[in-house]
Parts: structure tokens; C-alpha cells; sequence
């Protein structure tokens, strides 16, 4: 059975990199986060964790498995979170959780993903990550 992500006693994994409120110029008509917008903020998030790891430059190379579990609202407050999951020589995977602390009730998770960057030179080419 799938975790229940509206339960309270469920708690975001990973360190808090990262901390919105969304706005109006982000939404729909409807007043909803515009999908493609929250996938960026994401992106944002993990990559302040994968520069720090990779001492340097970083690119996002892949995204996957996203899924979004409720709607975005003008004026809600989203967290986002991360984590390391693996590295290889010169890449890294982190996971980027982000939690909605909703104008009235309890935070829960609104989406996650994993995000996959490689390190790079300076002049955009691979390079390996530091050792730890």
C-alpha cells in the first residue's frame, strides 16, 4: 500500500535548501502553481546540493520520477528538501522532496523527485567529483 502523504506524522527527508511562497505571477487562472514553474524550483534546490558536493559547476542531466500529489495555492509556503541518494565518478543523484505548509493546515509533502547532474570544467566537459 502507498504511503499516505497527508499524514502529519510524515516528515521531509533530507536537509531544507530552499523555502517559496507562491506567488500570483506563477499560477493559472485558476490560481494554481504552474506545473513546469515548481519543476525549475526543484531543479534549483537540488542543484545547490549537488554544486556543493561537486565543489563546482554542475548540469542537470536528468530528471525522473515525478509526481505531483496536490495543488499549489497562491500565498502557500513550499520547503524544499534534498538529499544525496548515490554518486558515481562524475555524477550524483539527489532526491528533492517539497513540502506545502498550506495558508490553513497541516505541512504535507506535495511532490518529489530525483534529479541526476554531472560535474563539469569550466569549459562545459565532464569532470570527476572531488573525493569526500
Amino acid at each position: 500500500m502507498p504511503p499516505d502523504h497527508s499524514d502529519p506524522a510524515l516528515q521531509p527527508q533530507g536537509a531544507p535548501v530552499l523555502q517559496l511562497q507562491a506567488q500570483p505571477a506563477d499560477t493559472n487562472v485558476q490560481g494554481d502553481m504552474f506545473g513546469g514553474w515548481l519543476v525549475q524550483q526543484m531543479d534549483i534546490a537540488g542543484s545547490i546540493t549537488a554544486r556543493e558536493r561537486a565543489c563546482g559547476r554542475i548540469a542537470t542531466v536528468a530528471i525522473d520520477s515525478m509526481v505531483f500529489l496536490r495543488p499549489v495555492r497562491v500565498g502557500d509556503l513550499m520547503s524544499f528538501h534534498t538529499c544525496i541518494l548515490q554518486t558515481g565518478s562524475s555524477s550524483l543523484q539527489v532526491q528533492v522532496e517539497v513540502w506545502i505548509h498550506p495558508t490553513l493546515g497541516d505541512p504535507c509533502k506535495l511532490t518529489e523527485g530525483r534529479f541526476t547532474f554531472v560535474a563539469i570544467d569550466v569549459h562545459g566537459r565532464t569532470r570527476p567529483l572531488p573525493a569526500v
